[in-house]
C-alpha cells in the first residue's frame, strides 16, 4: 500500500550555494548587489566556480514550507525534479533526512543540471542571489505520483512552476488525483509577475482549487484592481478559501461569508528570506488540524515571526512550542 502524507507539495528543486563575499568581489563578478536576478547555465558554472568556502542547503519554496510542515510533526511528500549530479543527490538526501519524502528519483544524465542559487553575502548582511533555474522549472505531469497524491490530505502548489505549459499540466493532473481521493488542494501565487503573464490561466485555476495563498500585490495582479478589498471581494467570488498576505498589515482570511483579519506583531527582520514560505507552513498546519480560520492565520504569523528573526528561509526554534507558548494549540 501506498505512503500516505499530510500535505503533498510540488516546486522547484532548488540548491541555495552560499558563501560570504565583499563588495569589491560583487564588482569584480558584476554582481548586483541585494537582489534576485535568473542568470544562464554558463553564468551560473562561472560564479559557483567562484565561491569561496561554499555551503549549501535544499531550497526552494514549496520545499521550505514542507521542511516547515515537517518540523511541526506532519509527514509530508515533494515533487520535483533534481538531475543525477551531485547538487541533485545532495538536495534529495537532505530532503530526505529534514523528513520530507522526495517522491521523484534524480533524473539520469542528459538533461540540464540541478538548479542552484548562488548567493553572496556581504558583511553588511545583504543577500545578492543568483538564481539558475535549470531543471526544476522542467516539472510535468509525467513527475506526478498519481497514487501518492491521492492519499494526501493536502496538496501545495508553487506558483512559480505555472510559467511552462509543462507545470500547468502537472498542477491539473495532481490536483485532479488530489480531489479523486478527497484531499484538498491549494497554491501560493509566489509572484506579481509570474500572475500578470498567466492572469487567464490563473483565474481559471483558482476557481478549480480549496484555498489560494497571496499577498496584496499578487491579489492585485490577479485580479487587475489597485484596491486591496475590492480584489478580495472578486477573489472570494472565484475562491472557496482566501488568504492575503500585507507586509505588517493584517493577515485577511475570506471563506464563504466569513472574513477574519488577524493582527501581525511588528518586527525588523533579520533576514526576511522565508517569510512567506512559513507563514504558508504556519497557516496549512492549522488547515490541516482543523483548526478555525482565526487561529490558522495566526499560527502562520507566528511560524513567519521565528523565522525572519534569524538568517535563513528555515525554522530554528520549537514552532510548535510557539504555538503553545501563544495559546493557539
Amino acid at each position: 500500500m501506498s505512503e500516505t502524507y499530510d500535505v503533498i507539495g510540488i516546486g522547484n528543486a532548488v540548491v541555495d550555494v552560499l558563501s560570504a563575499a565583499d563588495d569589491n568581489f560583487l564588482d569584480i563578478m558584476g554582481i548586483e548587489k541585494g537582489i534576485m536576478q535568473l542568470v544562464e547555465q554558463t553564468r551560473a558554472e562561472t560564479l559557483y566556480a567562484a565561491m569561496d568556502a561554499r555551503r549549501q542547503a535544499a531550497g526552494g519554496s514549496v520545499a521550505n514550507t514542507l521542511a516547515g510542515l515537517g518540523m511541526l510533526g506532519l509527514r509530508t511528500g515533494f515533487i520535483g525534479r533534481v538531475r543525477d549530479d551531485a547538487l541533485g543527490r545532495f538536495y534529495a538526501a537532505e530532503m530526505e533526512k529534514e523528513g520530507t519524502s522526495f517522491l521523484n528519483p534524480p533524473v539520469p544524465q542528459g538533461e540540464l543540471p540541478t538548479s542552484r542559487s548562488m548567493i553572496f553575502i556581504t558583511p553588511d548582511g545583504e543577500r545578492s542571489m543568483n538564481t539558475y533555474l535549470g531543471i526544476s522549472s522542467e516539472v510535468g505531469g509525467g513527475d506526478v505520483d498519481d497514487t501518492a497524491v491521492s492519499r494526501s490530505r493536502i496538496l501545495f502548489l508553487e506558483g512559480y512552476l505555472y510559467d511552462k505549459d509543462k507545470g500547468k499540466e502537472a498542477f491539473e493532473r495532481a490536483a485532479s488525483a488530489c480531489h479523486e481521493g478527497g484531499g484538498k488542494a491549494g497554491i501560493a501565487l509566489s509572484d506579481p509577475f509570474c500572475v500578470d503573464r498567466h492572469r487567464r490561466d490563473f483565474r481559471r485555476l483558482v476557481t478549480t482549487l480549496d484555498y489560494v495563498i497571496g499577498n496584496a500585490a499578487e491579489w492585485k495582479s490577479l485580479y487587475q484592481c489597485d484596491d486591496l478589498d475590492e480584489a478580495l471581494a472578486a477573489a472570494a467570488r472565484d475562491c472557496r478559501l482566501v488568504v492575503c498576505t500585507h507586509s505588517g498589515e493584517p493577515v485577511i482570511l475570506i471563506e464563504d461569508e466569513t472574513r477574519v483579519e488577524v493582527p501581525v506583531t511588528p518586527a525588523t527582520p533579520v533576514d526576511a528570506t522565508g517569510a512567506g514560505d512559513q507563514f504558508a507552513a504556519g497557516f496549512l498546519y492549522g488547515y490541516a488540524t482543523g483548526q478555525p480560520l482565526a487561529v490558522a492565520g495566526k499560527m502562520g504569523c507566528v511560524a513567519a515571526a521565528e523565522v525572519i528573526g534569524h538568517i535563513g528561509p528555515r525554522p530554528e526554534a520549537n514552532v510548535q512550542h510557539l504555538f503553545r507558548q501563544a495559546g493557539l494549540i
